[in-house]
């Protein structure tokens, strides 16, 4: 079980917080504080696996506090959980297992307890073979996207297009250049025009006009010429193809 501490100076986020984390069976005692030096105390006290830290904090802010505990023999995991996402190469500079934006959807917190219980358990990756983070710029606001987040790129003249959940990013990064990067992570050309994540990939059809795959919600055209090697793929992986 995981033991976590929730830090907010607004009261009614911890209780909310609180609330989303007390209902997932992973999440063992939850601890709370309104201030970064109260959290401090609860630290000194209580044994603490992950801490859901808000940024913007009068006196110690997130941020402050997160370098504090960076310096423990055995920090715990940091999620930080704000309203807006300005501070997201910063957090992830200060080694942060996720970062949420406020307010916290109940599927999206579920996918971050994932995280930290992977870090927690020891069952993430070394850190050489953490899944790649990617920098994008959408209406001047700086946001980190993870690799594993993105379900299928699709190409845009120089530029490319990355598809994930939460919605979709565009990075000056030729097609060509993501498909050659990020093949050993298990990414397959599938047309001229899109790349696609094998592990994204929910159904193939192969009736109509053209082959198309399913994947993060959307129907992505094949072509005849990457038909072969991906029907190779989907097999390895034990998915059937659709008439």
């Amino acid at each position: 079980m995981i033991s976590a501490l929730v830090v907010d100076d607004e009261l009614p986020a911890v209780q909310e917080l609180t609330y989303l984390l007390g209902r997932d069976e992973r999440i063992g005692a939850v601890h709370s504080a309104t201030s970064g030096t109260e959290a401090l105390k609860v630290l000194e006290r209580e044994e603490i696996d992950a801490l859901f830290l808000d940024i913007h904090m009068p006196g110690l802010s997130g941020l402050e506090l997160a370098r504090v505990i960076a310096r423990f023999a055995a920090p715990p995991a940091v999620v930080f959980v704000t309203a807006d996402d300005d501070h997201a190469v910063e957090a992830f500079d200060l080694a942060a297992v996720d970062y949420l934006l406020k307010p916290v959807r109940p599927e999206r917190l579920e996918r971050c307890v994932a995280r930290v219980a992977e870090a927690r358990e020891g069952t993430r990756a070394p850190q050489a073979d953490a899944p790649e983070v990617i920098t994008v710029e959408q209406g001047g606001i700086t946001r980190m996207i993870r690799r594993d987040e993105v379900a299928f790129v699709q190409a845009q003249g120089d530029y490319a297009r990355l598809h994930t959940a939460e919605g979709s990013y565009l990075v000056r990064v030729p097609l060509t250049d993501l498909e050659r990067q990020w093949g050993a992570a298990g990414f397959v050309r599938i047309h001229r025009s899109y790349l696609v994540a094998m592990d994204a990939v929910q159904q193939l059809r192969l009736g109509g006009p053209q082959p198309t795959v399913l994947a993060g919600g959307s129907e992505l055209p094949v072509s005849r010429r990457c038909l072969p090697g991906l029907r190779e793929r989907l097999a390895a992986g034990r998915i059937r193809p659709l008439p």
